[in-house]
C-alpha cells in the first residue's frame, strides 16, 4: 500500500514550443538551473556542483532555483515551460525519468520531452532505521517485520526515487511487505524516521552517514558490493544478510528536447570536463560519490534501460502511478 503526504500541484497542459535561439553569442547571461527537490539533500548537492563546473566553463553564473512539489513535477515543468535557449536547465536525478510510471497524470513525457545532458555522479544507499526499536541486525529487523508487518514503515524521498525502488526490492527478496510512504523529499522522510514516524528508510549516503555517526538513526548496512572507506563501521547489506543487494541513486542535468544540438554538446562537455577534474573526484568521494562520465548516445541509451529496468520492478510490486 502506497500513502502520499504531498498532493501534486495542478499542473497546465505542456504545449510544444518551438526553440528560440539566444540573440549573440550563447551564453552570454546567466543561466538558471532548476531543482525540482527542497535545499540540502543528495539531489540538491549535486546540482550545485554541477551548476559550479557549468558556469566556470560557460563563462557565466548558473543560479540554482529549488522549486519543490508534486513529485519533481513542478520544477521540472517550469524548465519545459521556459524558452529553449539554454537558459533554463533542471538538475535533478534517477527519479526524473520515471515520471510517468509513478504519476497517473504527469504533466510532461520526461523521456521525450527532455534530453538528458549528462550524468554528474552516483552513490550507494544506505539503510537505516528508528534507534529506538530494539533490533540491532537487518536478520532480527526483517524477522520483526515479517511478523508484525503493520509496525514498521518505510519512509521514501520521492515516488520513483532509487529509495522507494530499493525499499520495493527489499520487501521482494525478504517477504516483509513493509508499507511504503512517500514523502516530499529526503529531510522530511529522515526527520520521521529519526522521530520514530516511520521506521526504516533507504537513500543516498551524503544524506544518511551524518544521521547515523550523530545517533539520530541507526545504521545497518550500505547497499555496495565491498565496504567502503567512507563508512567502514558499515556492512554491506550482502554482509547483513541480503546476498547482492545493490543500488544506487544517480544525478544528471536535463534540458528541454527542443534545445539545439549545438548547445546540448556544449552543456555535455562542461559538465562531462567538470566531473573528472582530480579535486571534483576527491571531492565526490569525500561525500560516498563517484563522477559519471560518458557520451551523449551512450547516456541516452542508459537512461532507456534504466527506465525500463525499474519499470519492472515497480509492475512486479503492483504498484499503481497516483
Amino acid at each position: 500500500m502506497m500513502k502520499r503526504r504531498s498532493v501534486l500541484a495542478a499542473a497546465p497542459t505542456l504545449l510544444a514550443a518551438p526553440a528560440l535561439h539566444a540573440q549573440g553569442a550563447w551564453p552570454n547571461r546567466p543561466i538558471r538551473m532548476v531543482v525540482p527537490y527542497t535545499p540540502g539533500a543528495a539531489t540538491d548537492a549535486m546540482a550545485r556542483l554541477a551548476a559550479q563546473k557549468i558556469g566556470e566553463r560557460l563563462g557565466v553564473p548558473v543560479v540554482v532555483e529549488n522549486r519543490a512539489g508534486g513529485n519533481g513535477a513542478i520544477g521540472s515543468l517550469a524548465v519545459l515551460q521556459a524558452p529553449a535557449d539554454g537558459y533554463t536547465i533542471l538538475g535533478s536525478a534517477s527519479v526524473h525519468p520515471m515520471a510517468r510510471q509513478v504519476m497517473k497524470a504527469a504533466p510532461y513525457d520526461p523521456v521525450a520531452d527532455f534530453v538528458p545532458l549528462s550524468r554528474t555522479a552516483r552513490g550507494p544507499l544506505v539503510l537505516v532505521m528508528d534507534p529506538r526499536r530494539p533490533q540491532q541486525t537487518l536478520s532480527e529487523v526483517v524477522e520483526a517485520a515479517k511478523r508484525d508487518p503493520s509496525k514498521w514503515s518505510f519512509a521514501v524521498s520521492s515516488l520513483g526515487a532509487a529509495g522507494h525502488l530499493s525499499a520495493i526490492e527489499f520487501n521482494r527478496v525478504t517477504g516483509a511487505r513493509v508499507e511504503i510512504v512517500g514523502y516530499r523529499g529526503t529531510a522530511p522522510a529522515l526527520s520521521d524516521v529519526a522521530a520514530g514516524n516511520a521506521q526504516l528508510m533507504l537513500d543516498a549516503v551524503l544524506a544518511m552517514l551524518p544521521m547515523v555517526r550523530g545517533g539520530q538513526v541507526r545504521g545497518l548496512g550500505i547497499a555496495t558490493p565491498a565496504r567502503t572507506a567512507l563508512a567502514p563501521e558499515l556492512p554491506t547489506l550482502s554482509e547483513a544478510g541480503l546476498p547482492g543487494f545493490e543500488f544506487y541513486s544517480w544525478y544528471g542535468v536535463w534540458g528541454s528536447r527542443a534545445l539545439p544540438a549545438e548547445i546540448v554538446a556544449r552543456f555535455h562537455e562542461a559538465v562531462t570536463e567538470g566531473m573528472r577534474e582530480p579535486e571534483t573526484v576527491q571531492r565526490l568521494a569525500s561525500l560516498g560519490f563517484e563522477p559519471v562520465v560518458e557520451s551523449q548516445s551512450t547516456l541516452e541509451t542508459f537512461i532507456r534501460d534504466d527506465v525500463a529496468r525499474n519499470a519492472a520492478l515497480l509492475r512486479l510490486a503492483g504498484f499503481q502511478p497516483e
